[in-house]
């Protein structure tokens, strides 16, 4: 099942739409993440797994592909693990929520499953 969350990305003061799309299939298990994304990004799947794990929801082994649109925008930080981890929840119908053309989620996650703010500041949106 395909999700679409979308997020910001940040470039100092100034921000960029990002959407990320998931999607959860069948197949053998496997975690990608393709858009370009920087090392903390590619380490996110560690955080989303043990904040998921760690609020009582239990994930199937399943076959999870993450794109973070538009491809050629350098993606930085750990601010995508909480739009990345409600698409994951979306799609595995873990989770249902409407009006998601009308949110932009941003955060990290810790390990026990709570939101870290982010230390950066949006002046627009672009």
């Amino acid at each position: 099942m395909l999700s679409i969350i979308k997020s910001m990305s940040l470039h100092g003061l100034n921000g960029s739409l990002v959407n990320v799309e998931v999607d959860v299939s069948g197949g053998l298990p496997s975690w990608d993440i393709v858009g370009l994304p920087d090392t903390s990004v590619r380490e996110s799947k560690e955080r989303i797994k043990a904040a998921i794990k760690n609020i009582g929801l239990k994930l199937e082994s399943r076959r999870i592909l993450i794109n973070l649109s538009p491809a050629d925008t350098k993606k930085e930080g750990s601010i995508y693990d909480l739009p990345m981890a409600i698409g994951i929840l979306i799609s595995n119908e873990c989770l249902k929520y409407t009006n998601l053309d009308k949110t932009i989620f941003i955060g990290e996650l810790s390990l026990d499953g709570k939101v870290n703010k982010v230390n950066r500041s949006i002046s627009y949106c672009t």
